[in-house]
């Protein structure tokens, strides 16, 4: 069986016929995909496995990441924070490091494709150190709805000189001179992170943590990041354990991209210190396996971020059958709907209040569980972007249509 077919007992051969027909005709188009990493974060999980399945399809994608010092990270960690809104002040030091090794980086890579695809705000500039032998698009992950304007200043002349952008929202676009197009991030349904597991398993892995399923599990699984609101998902718990007895887990750990979460987490760990019905747990990037039964063995996700580009842990709470109940922000609000799959808030007072009303309905936790699996079977599994990308290819190099004959 091949990769691809695999996915017929959850998506339908109806489905894999229209992607294999909307690939054909791009095959051997030489695709080169780039991002800052290949651990830790959303964009890593679709790569690892969106690759592979379009080298399938006949498309000849390959996967580079760039190189960078810790002040080429700590600038465009502070960048991709200011392209969400906070103040940030880099100085002309952080100009000056950030061209560098992009300068470094150009020189290092391969670019004689017949498209390149650059993902976020860290290997943006390369274009402009590279000769453009064929059409680049810039894919963004992040929210860009109300970038903090000397962010978007520096980044907006890179990002004019290539031929397409994607977005994963409308909200999210910007008033640019190209092409911009819209696809919404997905999950895998067959990984480590998102198969079906036994609860044997899941009981095997809440036992080497260390985390007792005696009372209700809430959960929050995501880096340990300002955005994802960590310590406001302490204090709406410590609001429920007046109370409702329950435990909260806090799971996650760092992107090699990202300098700042080893200091949330401390700041985290601060937070809890003393609290016995709290469980952090720092995990390593191959963890899916771990995640996958946390989430399973959970009672409820939390995912209350404060800014979202899309937020892949509510896919995948969803996914699980989960009731998920997450900041009103972003990617989240086309995920999460309002006594559908879950509750969106704007305040920790908000997300106690939604909580301890769930841990009292357990049929409707159950009910809401399986609209969010339906949801995530719709729209947000990885045979959907196999649908998009082909589209996409066809379009930035004027590719005959698919026949459908």
């Amino acid at each position: 069986m091949s990769l691809l077919d695999s996915y017929a007992p959850i998506v339908g051969a109806t489905t894999l016929r229209m992607i294999r027909r909307l690939a054909s005709g791009l095959e051997g188009i030489r695709l080169l995909t780039i991002n800052s990493t290949r651990t830790g974060g959303g964009v890593a999980e679709i790569l690892q496995r969106l690759v592979p399945l379009l080298r399938e399809l006949g498309i000849d994608a390959e996967w580079e990441v760039i190189e960078g010092t810790s002040q080429f990270f700590r600038f465009t960690k502070n960048l991709h924070n200011a392209l969400q809104g906070l103040e940030e002040e880099p100085t002309p030091e952080d100009f000056e490091e950030y061209k560098a090794v992009l300068q470094i980086n150009s020189e290092r890579l391969n670019f004689e494709r017949d498209v390149i695809l650059i993902h976020d705000p860290q290997p943006v500039g390369l274009i402009a150190y590279t000769r453009k032998l064929c059409p680049w698009v810039w894919r963004c992950h992040i929210d860009l709805s109300r970038p903090q304007r000397a962010g978007w200043r520096f980044l907006e002349p890179y990002v004019e000189q290539y031929d397409a952008s994607v977005f994963t929202l409308p909200s999210f676009a910007r008033t640019l001179s190209h092409p911009q197009y819209i696809i919404e991030p997905t999950i895998d349904p067959l990984s480590e992170k998102n198969r079906e597991l036994s609860e044997v398993e899941i009981d095997r892995v809440y036992n080497e943590l260390r985390i007792p399923r005696d009372m209700p599990v809430l959960l929050q699984v995501s880096r340990f990041d300002r955005f994802k609101d960590p310590i406001g998902v302490i204090d709406a718990f410590q609001l429920v354990r007046r109370y409702t007895p329950c435990r909260l887990v806090l799971a996650g750990g760092t992107a090699t991209d990202d300098p700042e979460g080893e200091a949330v987490y401390r700041q985290v760990k601060e937070r809890a210190q003393g609290e016995q019905f709290i469980h952090i747990r720092e995990l390593p990037p191959n963890a899916d396996f771990q995640v996958n039964a946390l989430q399973r063995g959970a009672d409820i996700i939390i995912q209350k971020s404060l800014r979202e580009g899309f937020g892949l842990t509510v896919t995948e709470a969803l996914w699980k059958g989960k009731p998920v109940i997450a900041g009103a922000v972003g990617g989240i609000l086309v995920q999460v709907y309002d006594g559908f799959d879950g509750y969106v808030v704007h305040s920790t007072e908000g997300a106690a209040y939604w909580i301890r009303f769930l841990l009292s309905r357990p049929d409707l936790r159950q009910r809401m569980g399986e609209n969010g699996r339906k949801l995530v079977r719709r729209n947000f599994l990885i045979t959907r972007q196999l649908l998009d990308y082909p589209m996409l290819l066809r379009a930035v190099t004027g590719r005959a249509k698919p026949n459908f004959s």
